[in-house]
């Protein structure tokens, strides 16, 4: 039953093979086909002529329009270009000035130290007859990175006045600080 419907199927491929031959091979004489009823071909060439010619223009327009945008492109691409680099520099410059910062807060916090470390070892008299000429928030600074008992030997040869302003000052620092 198989081979039947192939022979089927192959005949009917044969027969149009033939008739879509035959068919080609057919010419129509033109001689004889009333040409008055087919619509004109080509514009006058007046009109043909204007039409090219705003055809020009148009072309001419988008190429200049296309320089344009090109040239353009051209000046955004170099801007970024020097934008980037500009900002490279920032970013070293930055970077360099962090650097810088960091030395100078780690030599301004050595010196405090040091400082610190000299007024706890002079003697407790003379010590405090130094911070009573300091103002209260510089003189608090001190006595805070100080051990407690050398401290305590300075804030007591202080004027009771200077040794409050000192202690408010102090118990003050982180009163703003968020808990949370």
């Amino acid at each position: 039953m198989r081979r039947r419907g192939t022979l089927a199927t192959l005949s009917a491929l044969f027969l149009c093979s033939a008739v879509i031959r035959v068919g080609a091979e057919i010419e129509v004489p033109f001689a004889f086909a009333d040409t008055s009823a087919l619509p004109v071909a080509c514009p006058p060439a007046q009109e043909a002529e204007e039409v090219l010619a705003a055809f020009a223009v148009r072309e001419a327009n988008l190429d200049a329009r296309e320089d344009r945008l090109n040239a353009r492109e051209t000046t955004v691409a170099e801007a970024e270009a020097e934008i980037t680099a500009r900002l490279n520099e920032l970013r070293r410059a930055e970077e360099s000035l962090t650097a810088t910062l960091a030395l100078a807060d780690g030599a301004a916090d050595r010196d405090i130290e040091r400082l610190t470390t000299v007024y706890a070892n002079m003697k407790p008299r003379d010590a405090a007859d130094l911070f009573a000429q300091m103002e209260p928030a510089f003189a608090a600074g001190f006595l805070i990175r100080m051990p407690p008992d050398a401290a305590a030997l300075i804030m007591a040869g202080l004027e009771p006045e200077t040794a409050y302003a000192i202690s408010v000052t102090m118990a003050a620092r982180h009163v703003g600080v968020p808990t949370n």
